[in-house]
Formats: structure tokens, sequence, C-alpha cells
């Protein structure tokens, strides 16, 4: 059974992925500690397996959060581009990015949070969200067979794809719900697959990849995550266990797979707001994964920040008028600094699904032929256009 501090709070955070975490270390800090916080998650963040391939940019990311060797899994130099044929492109950059340890990372945020004062309870799951009296907020929360109502006057949903939390709930129809163009991704963290401790490689083509890509990402120097992310429409008829399987059995026929994990990803950046009276939305629930990359860590976090900003600012409001204008500046504030780009990629997404194999394969003969030295992803970009120059056309909504 859990004993929570109180009965009402100033905010409560539900899930504690990289955007809750990172909402709650930001309202602490910001507040000075003087708020009563309380994150709630129904699993243990550092729980394994995180679902997730775990590859940040490791300058965007320290801008956030200071990297630490205990939960690095590998230091990248580079990422290999390889194209249907199996031609491999290098592109070299030292130190350009971090494969992180995300159950370990989630664990220090979580214990920086509780430091800063956050009440943190997790195996603790939100079951409903309600309109309360004077404006407050009533969360349901079950711990094994106990429930308890909370009250609090900001919630911040960081639930992740689905945001089941806010669905069908009164003042809460507009938002974003999470589920905007969503896709399928499935890793196996296998052995005996031959790779580069410092490199991700990035796997293109119709046949597996279809609307997305595939991946190898180093975890320990003998293990691999290996996995795929394919379109919607291509994963209807080719089911991503039995696709991701049947790739690693043609490219890897020596590897092992030690296990299989996955789930959806949100891979569109959606027009509909992000927050109404008093409810935030921040990472996954907010549909803020890039869609072409899917990448989604740092984008959790910038949302968590943009979350707990306008929760303070709310917080300290002085009138209905200046709440509703901080609500609708949470997805101005997101689409500034992230979503607009994302408009674009969301825009172009089909553009990039048109590809041929016969195109990539043009393109990598070229860049192969670019000393590893000269390949900047200026001359990068160059090049594959050189190639094929109708591959400028597929992908225009990228640069309008």
């Amino acid at each position: 059974m859990t004993c929570y501090l109180k009965e009402n709070y100033d905010v409560i955070i539900c899930g504690a992925g990289p955007a809750g975490l990172y909402a709650a270390n930001c309202l602490q800090k910001a507040s000075a500690g003087k708020l009563s916080v309380l994150l709630v998650d129904k699993k243990s963040p550092w729980k394994e397996p995180v679902a997730c391939a775990e590859a940040v940019s490791r300058k965007i990311f320290s801008r956030y959060w200071t990297p630490k060797e205990e939960w690095i899994r590998q230091h990248l130099n580079g990422v290999y581009f390889t194209a249907p044929d199996m031609t491999r492109v290098e592109y070299f950059q030292k130190d350009c990015g971090l494969i992180l340890n995300r159950a370990a990372f989630h664990h220090e945020m979580a214990d920086k949070a509780a430091e800063l004062g956050v009440e943190c309870h997790f195996e603790n799951r939100v079951s409903a969200l309600a309109p309360a009296e004077n404006g407050l907020w009533a969360v349901t929360v079950c711990s094994g067979e106990t429930e308890s109502v909370l009250k609090t006057k900001v919630v911040i949903d960081a639930t992740g794809p689905g945001a089941k939390i806010s669905r069908r709930v009164p003042g809460l129809d507009a938002l974003e719900t999470g589920d905007f163009d969503q896709e399928s991704a499935i890793f196996a963290i296998a052995k005996g697959v031959p790779h580069s401790t410092r490199h991700i490689e990035l796997l293109f083509g119709q046949r597996f990849f279809e609307g997305g890509y595939g991946w190898v990402f180093p975890r320990d120097g003998e293990t691999v995550n290996v996995g795929l992310v394919g379109g919607r429409d291509f994963l209807k008829t080719h089911p991503p266990r039995a696709t991701l399987e049947k790739f690693i059995q043609e490219a890897y026929p020596d590897a092992k797979i030690l296990a299989f994990h996955g789930g959806a990803i949100p891979c569109g950046q959606s027009e509909h707001p992000i927050a109404a009276n008093g409810v935030f939305k921040a990472g996954d629930s907010a549909s803020t994964v890039n869609p072409i990359s899917r990448s989604g860590i740092v984008e959790a976090m910038k949302s968590g920040k943009i979350a707990a900003e306008c929760a303070l600012e709310w917080l300290s409001a002085t009138s209905e008028e200046e709440r509703r204008e901080i609500e609708k500046s949470a997805y101005d504030r997101w689409m500034k600094i992230q979503g607009k780009t994302h408009l674009n990629y969301s825009r172009g997404k089909s553009g990039f699904a048109r590809i041929s194999d016969a195109q990539f394969n043009k393109a990598a003969h070229r860049l192969a032929s670019i000393p590893v030295e000269k390949r900047s992803i200026f001359r990068i970009f160059w090049a594959v256009l050189a190639s094929s120059p109708s591959i400028l056309w597929k992908l225009k909504s990228f640069f309008i």
C-alpha cells in the first residue's frame, strides 16, 4: 500500500520516462523546491527492458543533462549508412554521439528529482483523470489493490504513446492524443553481429525497411541492438518481428538473438494543442518524436522542460485569460524549438518512402568515391542529390 504525503498537490506528473523525469527536475529547480510535486509511473523507470535504441547526439543531449560514464554504453565516432546492395558509407565525426543505458540514466534522473523534493511513487498506475471542484483535477492512482484519489492544480501527462489518461475527459477533447501516424518499431538484442563499437549503422531498402530504416547499434562490445521501423502501410503486410527475424537471418547468419523488444511510436507532428485547463502534455504523449529518424529521447526532454516552464507560469497566473494564453503558448514554444522542423519532416515523409533501392544504391556508390575525411554532411547531401536529382522533388516538403 502506498502512502502519499498529501491529498492535494500543485503538480502531478504522470509518467516517468525522459519527459516526465526531466519535467520533475525542471519544476523543482525553477521553484527552489517550493512546489508540491508528485511523480507517478506504473513501473519503476529503471526497470529493464527499456524499449529504445538508446542513441543520442552527445552535443545536444549535454545541453540538458551531464553525461555520466556509469550509464554510457558507448561513445560514438560516426555513422555507417548502408544501401540496399550493402554498400556501406562512413560518416566520421569524433565523439558525435552516445549510446545510453537508459534504465540507469532514468535511475539518476529519478534520484535527482527526489533530492530536489519531488515525491516519487513508482509501480503506481494512473487509472483516471477527471475535473474536480474549484478548478482542480482528480487523479485516480492504483497501487496493487489500493486505489487513491488525489487532487492537483496542474497535470503533466507524460504517459507515452496513446495518452490514454486524457482521452474522453471533459475539457481535454481537443488535445493531442499521442497516436498521430503511429508506427511499430521492433528490435532484438543479439550477439554474433559484425559491428563497430564506435559507430551506429543505418540500413535502407524497400525489401525490409520500406518507409523507414533498419539499425545496428553497439551495446557492450559483444551484443548489439538490431532493429527496424517501417511505414504503417508496409507493416500491414510485413509483421515487424517476422520481418526483423528474416533480415537478421539473411544479413547475419551467425547471429544469435537473445531477446525481442518493441513498441509503438507516434511518428508524426500534429497540429493539435498540447495543453488545456491546466493539463500539459510532454514527450510521446504530445507526439514529439522526430518523424524521420524516430528519435525521441532529447525531444522528450525538451518538451518536458516546456511543460515544466508553462506549469510554473500557470500556477503564478492571476486570471483565467492569462492561464489560457500560457496553455496556448505551450504548442507555440514547441513549434519554435523543434515542432516546425518536425512538421516539415512529417509532410516530406511520404517522399522519403518513395526513394527507390536503385536511387539509394546510386547515392551510396557516389558517396563511397569521396574520401572519408571529406564527407561532411553538406557534401553528403549534395552528392545524394547529384546522384538522383529526382530525390529533391520527392523530399520537397522538407524545405518548404
